[in-house]
């Protein structure tokens, strides 16, 4: 395993973990094994990055931890709250408005309906979206869809938030920007965050920890420890400096498997 050290250490986690992975494998049918043995810990606002090259197996694991679909072996441990899921696509219903997408999740875990609208304006003020909230889907470009679809995931009110390369579809400078919005909802609501994505410096960019995936089956290969992540962004020279590190591991699991 790599640590990458930063600056000051990062305030200690709880030693209990939100998410026990313990010896996890998948398989489709009678088709090859997509993750072989896993084994991770996740902490209790602890901020990880799932990173892989494509057909990792990345999404599968998070829907196990979502509990979407059972291991073939080895066990899940999670909250008993469960998990908030956030895809690629922010999947808003095109009827309603931005404060009523969010409502709708805060009626499926049974809010009182005198108080979804101040409890939904609330979490959309969470992501700086409180002014777009009588705003319908198409009305909204991307980014802001995006965050109308973690607000709606922050209603659901569970300790982990599972996401699943929320941002790949945007671009560049937005995607920044919701890095920083995202990093800030991390920091204020204490969520335990598992973030997958194929893009190296946005995990450099957010992760308190980065765990590298390799492919055919997917395992876990190597992860980096970032002992301090504030104020840091997509340009920053030790995000660089970590991505190059993170990319030269990519490449031999990809010259690997190309074998």
């Amino acid at each position: 395993m790599t640590t990458a050290r930063i600056d000051s250490p990062a305030p200690a986690l709880s030693t209990a973990p939100a998410v026990r992975i313990d010896g996890v494998s998948k398989r489709f049918g009678a088709g090859p094994v997509v993750l072989d043995d896993i084994s991770l810990d996740f902490a209790p606002g602890e901020f990880v990055c799932l990173l892989g090259a494509s057909g990792c197996g990345k999404s599968t694991l998070l829907n196990l931890i979502a509990g979407l679909d059972r291991p073939t072996a080895g066990r899940i441990e999670t909250p008993a709250e469960g998990s908030a899921v956030m895809f690629q696509e922010s999947a808003l219903m095109p009827w309603l408005s931005a404060r009523k997408n969010v409502e709708l999740a805060l009626r499926l875990r049974g809010v009182p309906r005198a108080r979804r609208r101040d409890e939904a304006l609330g979490l959309l003020d969470t992501v700086n979206l409180a002014d777009a909230a009588d705003k319908r889907p198409h009305e909204l470009s991307g980014g802001m869809r995006q965050r109308v679809a973690l607000a709606r995931a922050l209603a659901q009110d569970r300790p982990v938030l599972l996401m699943d390369e929320p941002f790949a579809a945007l671009d560049a400078i937005t995607r920044d920007l919701l890095h920083e919005e995202l990093e800030r909802v991390w920091r204020t609501t204490g969520r335990t965050i598992v973030f997958v994505t194929h893009n190296v410096r946005e995990a450099a960019r957010l992760g308190q920890r980065v765990v590298l995936l390799g492919s055919r089956p997917g395992r876990v290969v190597n992860e980096w420890r970032i002992e301090r992540t504030e104020g840091r962004r997509i340009e920053s020279p030790e995000v660089a400096a970590l991505s190059v590190e993170i990319t030269d591991e990519l490449r031999k699991e990809i010259r690997r498997n190309a074998r």
